[in-house]
Parts: structure tokens; sequence; C-alpha cells
């Protein structure tokens, strides 16, 4: 049985500070991830550096944001999660309903 499949939205905001990977480096790394959680990538849109509104840490007062739109089982969404919150290329990750 296939299970059914839900559309995604997803907004990264990378950390490469203090990395040799560019940012288009830890975008196929997310979407590998996306993909070992069994989700098909089906846009990227790379939004550019943008401040935060509240800095968290003086020494990362803006990031890189980017939004994926993916396809991925319902469960997929909290095994995303897990996964990136051991990548320390991903400082934050957003994923909601398309």
């Amino acid at each position: 049985m296939k299970p059914n499949k839900r559309n995604y939205k997803a907004t990264f905001i990378l950390d490469n500070r203090g990395k040799e990977d560019s940012v288009d480096q830890i975008i196929e790394g997310v979407k590998t991830e996306i993909a070992a959680v069994q989700g098909e990538v089906t846009n990227v849109e790379q939004l550019g550096r943008r401040d935060f509104v509240r800095v968290t840490d003086d020494k990362f007062p803006a990031g890189v944001y980017v939004q994926i739109a993916f396809s991925a089982p319902a469960e997929a969404t909290a095994q995303l999660h897990e996964r990136l919150r051991l990548n320390s290329s991903v400082y934050r990750a957003l994923v909601e309903n398309a």
C-alpha cells in the first residue's frame, strides 16, 4: 500500500558561517534530507539574505532564506525536523501545508 502524499511548503534559514560549503551546496543537502524521508522536491526558491527582526545571537544578525515546496507522507514532517535538528547548516525550519 502506497502512502498518500501531502504538499508542503518549507522555509529554511541557512547558517553558512565558518563553512566552506556554498549556499547551493547546503540547499542540495537539505534536498537530500527531504528525499531521505520519502519526499519529492517540486520547487526551490532562494529568497536571499535577510536581517532578523529579533536577533538571538549578536554574531548572527542575518541569514539566507530558502523556500522549498515538496510532497511527502504525513509523518515525514516530524522526521524531517528531527533530521534537520542535527544539521548545523540549517538554523531554523518551518514546514507548513501548501
